[in-house]
């Protein structure tokens, strides 16, 4: 099965530069213009999709459900894909948390209630599993948490999230191996995703 997983459109708290985690806030005007414009793109790809899907959290579901507006298609929703949980962190800027926690985040220095990647790995994996023996080509518009989690588990030289609607191909047969980055975002950004 061939996958690419894409990072969501731009939420209110990207636009603020909050931590996210599992918090649930809705797509900006510009996310969903970001979604459009991705659409448009991803209309060029070989042999299109024969399945979207995101996580639950509409940041993500509503980023799916436009660009299957475009490229055709429902989209099913999974909780399994959902950001990873940001503990204490959820809510607060990167200035917030530097004031915090020093240089907790350049130590990788998690707060209580961080979900590790081994944990995401854990409630991913058998999700995609499934899906892999009735589809040959999924889109998912998930979260950048997700995309590093799978890439650290696979040892893949991390994808640049450097932009919504960025991520990474992967092929799943056995195991999953991580391929191509992918980037279908129309600007670059001045400043860092959160």
């Amino acid at each position: 099965m061939d996958l690419l997983i894409l990072r969501h459109g731009q939420s209110e708290w990207n636009a603020e530069g909050k931590w996210q985690g599992q918090a649930d806030p809705p797509l900006t005007k510009l996310g969903e213009k970001q979604a459009e414009a991705a659409a448009q793109k991803l209309l060029s790809v070989g042999n299109g999709f024969d399945k979207i899907i995101s996580s639950d959290l509409r940041r993500a579901r509503r980023t799916a459900e436009i660009i299957a507006q475009v490229i055709g298609g429902g989209v099913s929703v999974y909780k399994e894909f959902r950001e990873r949980d940001a503990g204490a962190w959820q809510g607060l800027t990167r200035s917030e948390i530097e004031t915090s926690w020093p240089n907790a985040i350049a130590d990788q220095r998690w707060p209580e209630g961080y979900e590790s990647d081994d944990a995401v790995v854990r409630r991913v994996m058998p999700c995609l599993e499934r899906l892999r023996d009735d589809y040959k080509n999924i889109l998912l518009i998930g979260h950048a948490g997700l995309i590093r989690a799978l890439d650290r588990f696979n040892e893949a030289e991390e994808a640049s999230i450097t932009n919504h609607l960025s991520g990474r191909w992967y092929q799943l047969n056995d195991g999953l191996l991580p391929k191509n980055t992918a980037d279908f975002s129309t600007e670059a950004l001045d400043h860092d995703l959160e």
